[in-house]
């Protein structure tokens, strides 16, 4: 893992202004955790030592803006009212004092979501967050057909490995014929027209269950977009098992969809919502597929700034061809 030196954040004027400390005054900062493009610490606010805060650097884009943090903070500004996201406290965008952007966040308390007994809690949680009324105008990328959008991002993503000389014949072949599907996929679906601020990476670790309340941390690559691509998301075998063991049978989504839809959530549920939710759903799994490609490739350069043994694990067990082929029989039907 890259390792930033914070030592000049420290003398940032503005950033020791808003701790309430002299500027070079020391801070304790400590790891929590990181992304494949962020890091992410926690720390102390020295004039408040029991306010826990959270200083996230994104490292890059995968969504290829310019300003990466500015993004994600004023995202976090409109999920404000949902009470289910911290709230953001802090941003530097110049860059003046690390290569990178940074912003501070409160710190949320919670465990990792757990598919066996959460359902009913990230259900209720993503209603709270897709009902929220958020201008057109805002400053969110909204593609105009959201479907259309996550399949041009994989055939992208997919495009670093098929191009590469690294690439395995048969596993190349097998994410072609995906790719071929995703196509099928998108030309049989209806788009309900139905817009919201949504998440995009619904991973289990960044669901944070309390007795009283969960939260969704990790704001990335937020959308103004189809709330059936979060809730694709969530449900797909490639997310499930990328942090468990777990894969959700049908009983499992419609428990899900039917707590989704007790707590407000948009949509025509249940029945109604997973027609319009499966071809996300479905391109969920191709979109996980064809980022494992892409990283894949990425990780064989000793430049990436960010690398998990954990993950490039995982990466390689999701291009097995066995994989492959049971996400094209069992969830394409090919």
């Amino acid at each position: 893992m890259a390792h930033i030196d914070l030592t000049p954040i420290t003398q940032s004027e503005a950033f020791c202004d808003f701790l309430g400390i002299t500027r070079g005054g020391k801070i304790d900062f400590a790891l929590l955790g990181h992304g494949e493009y962020n890091i992410n610490y926690i720390f102390q606010k020295p004039a408040a030592p029991q306010d826990k805060l959270v200083l996230r650097i994104p490292m890059g884009s995968q969504m290829h803006l310019e300003n990466q943090v500015r993004y994600e903070y004023e995202a976090l500004g409109l999920l404000l009212p949902s009470g289910r996201t911290p709230k953001p406290l802090y941003i530097d965008d110049t860059k003046a004092h690390i290569p990178y952007g940074f912003l501070v966040m409160e710190f949320l308390p919670g465990r990792p979501l757990r598919y066996e007994s959460d359902l009913a809690q990230a259900a209720a949680c993503l209603a709270d967050i897709h009902n929220l009324e958020i201008s057109p105008g805002s400053h969110l990328l909204a593609p105009e057909n959201p479907l259309a959008a996550v399949l041009q991002e994989c055939h992208a993503m997919a495009g670093h490995y098929l191009n590469s000389p690294l690439a395995a014949p048969e596993v190349a072949r097998l994410i072609t014929s995906l790719l071929a599907m995703g196509q099928k996929i998108l030309d049989a679906a209806k788009d309900s027209g139905k817009r919201c601020l949504i998440n995009t990476e619904l991973n289990s670790g960044n669901f944070l269950v309390n007795d009283d309340i969960t939260y969704l941390v990790d704001w990335e690559k937020p959308l103004y977009a189809c709330p059936g691509q979060d809730l694709g998301h969530f449900l797909a075998p490639t997310t499930t098992l990328w942090k468990t063991d777990t894969i959700l049978g049908n009983d499992d989504i419609r428990r899900f969809m039917e707590s989704y839809c007790n707590a407000g959530g948009r949509g025509n549920c249940p029945d109604a919502l997973w027609q319009a939710t499966q071809p996300y759903f479905i391109m969920t799994c191709l979109r996980g597929i064809t980022w494992c490609a892409m990283a894949w490739i990425e990780y064989q350069s000793p430049d990436r700034p960010l690398k998990d043994a954990f993950t490039f694990e995982k990466i390689e067990y999701y291009l097995r061809p066995e994989f492959l082929e049971m996400i094209l029989r069992d969830y394409f039907n090919a």
